[in-house]
């Protein structure tokens, strides 16, 4: 059972990707979010991206999550830092555990950022399957992160960034677009937009089918 965490009496991480593609990625999500929801983050790292989008979605309730507890101290220290009372405490979450939060959590929004070409590629489909399993009737699972398409050529700086990636660790990766839209099906789940995005990034959002 994913537990929170109290807020942290130390600065919170710094990601310099996560300060400079914040911005990009809030203007997808405002064309594509409603007004207001309930939102789960998946992986969010320093806590800075669920920071920003709850400074600029205050609307929104933001419940992030990790799978490294250090992570869940620095989102409590942006969110005790910025006085967000509209982001949840962290919680511990793996991708891959059977369970993510107790039944019936339900969300309008589940966002994973740069999470699937830093993992064996099963947590893909936990990914998958686990946000079938949170979201509302409507809801919408949105990753970020590099890719590769098979109708896109690669840029070098995405081809040097995947051999870097396995020769770190052979399960990671950067993934294919359309492996990802196959294990999206299995799970009842299909690409309703693609945004191309700064440095070679895509942000994928995924409806139901």
């Amino acid at each position: 059972m994913p537990q929170p965490v109290p807020s942290p009496a130390f600065s919170p991480a710094f990601s310099t990707a996560a300060e400079r593609n914040k911005q990009p990625i809030l203007d997808v999500l405002r064309q594509t979010l409603p007004a207001q929801g309930q939102a789960l983050e998946i992986a969010s790292g320093t806590g800075q991206h669920v920071a920003w989008f709850a400074t600029q979605l205050p609307q929104w309730t933001w419940q992030p999550s990790d799978a490294d507890p250090a992570a869940l101290h620095s989102i409590s220290a942006h969110t005790h830092e910025q006085r967000l009372a509209n982001i949840r405490p962290p919680v511990l979450l793996d991708v891959m555990a059977p369970g993510w939060l107790p039944a019936p959590s339900r969300f309008d929004l589940v966002y994973c950022a740069n999470l699937l070409h830093i993992a064996p590629w099963p947590a893909c489909a936990a990914l998958m399957q686990g946000s079938a399993r949170h979201l509302a009737a409507d809801g919408v699972l949105v990753t970020y992160g590099p890719y590769l398409e098979a109708d896109v050529p690669t840029a070098d700086s995405n081809q040097a960034f995947d051999q870097s990636l396995r020769a770190r660790n052979p399960t990671w990766g950067i993934r294919h677009r359309e492996d990802v839209e196959h294990s999206a099906a299995a799970a009842g789940l299909r690409l309703a937009a693609r945004h191309a995005m700064p440095a070679h990034n895509l942000l994928l959002v995924w409806a139901r089918a």
